[in-house]
């Protein structure tokens, strides 16, 4: 129940929708569930019986009963079987057969189960990799499968969950597109995956993109409409009631604030993002897609909005921070952070340092590929210090290799 999210009143609910398709009376209660958890009844009646493995997927003894043995016992009573198949294969208000159920199977929580498995096991695959066209391609799929999935739910429950995980693949998608820079197809994922995110009444993904929204509003230069999403992450449920989302919205705002050069307004929020972080309980359990916020990234966005709003001396520190927080293996994390220093470095006029930090990111991603967002932001570093030091000869120098790596990467 746990796993899948079930109230009491929800698994009652979800039995007593199976019940009622089969053409039997919903006669599960909450008082009923609670008997079953308790142990004061050791197995449910054969229907109810039926009806809870359809619900969940799996066995009663899986589920931790033990069905009756001797005369009664469905594993040998002809009486029984014949209820199991009838149970298969009628309508409520009809005593027309159907098409066994067996052949075209209704879609429980163990479904929805796998497909969350899935869209983890994506999370972790971009950590490690970064956004790329095959990572999207298949979390288009795995949305694909939840949608049609979704036309076979057994309850309206599972249904919303079936459209809250369409929503996480297309997140996924759109997150994908961002960081590789194919922002039109972004735009395009993150629109689908609203609407879905609004029909499964799921607030971390509504969170998660909107989230989405203002990175993408940002590296389109649309800053008021970064600003505006980060805003409507921030009134999601999610973000009033824990301080990890509540964070990660007001350090959004803030990075939104500080493009549009309002160094007050941003400076607070990000003062509001670092005391909600302090308050962060971490034993709560979180979808696996906010993994990246940690205090390391909540650094590393100090290092942005500092250094947007003319205070490179603060911004570096924030960088050397977030880099001292990074783990070694997230190299694509840590060459981010380091190109972010390398920018803060060059807008203190201090050419050769800013070379030799922005010269890092190549060893670091030495041998794998450089995801768009990261080829994006050294080649705002390399306008900048051709602005700000056409004649250097470490400039030029500097300049020289980074149109070697590019046309490698």
């Amino acid at each position: 129940m746990t796993e899948a999210g079930f109230t009491q009143a929800g698994l009652a609910e979800a039995v007593n929708a199976r019940l009622r398709d089969a053409g039997h009376e919903g006669t599960v209660s909450e008082r009923t569930v609670r008997y079953w958890l308790t142990g004061k009844t050791l197995c449910p009646y054969p229907r109810q019986r039926e009806a809870l493995e359809a619900v969940f997927g799996c066995t009663a003894a899986d589920l931790g009963f033990t069905p009756p043995r001797g005369r009664g016992d469905p594993a040998t009573s002809t009486e029984d079987s014949v209820r199991r198949r009838h149970f298969l294969t009628t309508t409520a208000g009809t005593g027309a057969a159907v098409a066994p159920l067996l052949a075209r199977p209704g879609v429980g929580t163990s479904d929805v189960i796998k497909l969350q498995k899935d869209l983890d096991t994506m999370m972790f695959l971009d950590q490690r990799q970064g956004g790329n066209g095959s990572l999207e391609r298949r979390a288009m799929s795995g949305a694909g499968t939840a949608l049609e999935l979704q036309k076979r739910g057994a309850t309206q429950r599972i249904r919303q969950r079936l459209y809250g995980v369409a929503a996480g693949y297309l997140a996924t998608a759109a997150w994908s597109a961002i960081d590789d820079r194919c922002l039109d197809r972004a735009q395009q994922h993150l629109d689908q995956a609203l609407n879905l995110a609004g029909l499964a009444n799921d607030s971390s993904t509504e969170f998660q993109l909107w989230n989405l929204r203002a990175m993408l509003a940002r590296q389109r230069c649309q800053y008021p409409l970064a600003v505006d999403a980060a805003y409507a992450a921030q009134s999601t449920s999610v973000a009033r009631r824990d301080p990890f989302f509540g964070s990660l919205a007001h350090a959004r705002i803030a990075v939104g604030h500080s493009y549009l050069g309002d160094r007050k307004t941003a400076t607070r929020y990000l003062g509001h993002a670092e005391e909600a972080f302090s308050k962060i309980d971490p034993p709560l359990p979180r979808p696996a897609w906010s993994g990246f916020y940690s205090g390391a990234e909540l650094y590393s966005i100090g290092t942005v909005v500092h250094d947007r709003v003319g205070d490179p001396v603060t911004a570096e520190a924030y960088g050397h921070r977030a880099l001292a927080s990074l783990p070694e293996q997230f190299r694509r994390n840590r060459a981010l952070a380091t190109t972010e220093v390398a920018l803060t470095q060059l807008h203190q006029k201090d050419v050769d340092q800013a070379c030799s930090t922005a010269s890092e990111v190549f060893a670091l991603m030495s041998g794998q590929h450089l995801p768009g967002r990261l080829r994006s932001r050294l080649g705002d570093y390399y306008r900048d210090l051709i602005t700000l030091a056409p004649t250097n000869v470490t400039a030029r120098e500097w300049g020289d290799r980074y149109r070697a790596e590019w046309s490698r990467a």
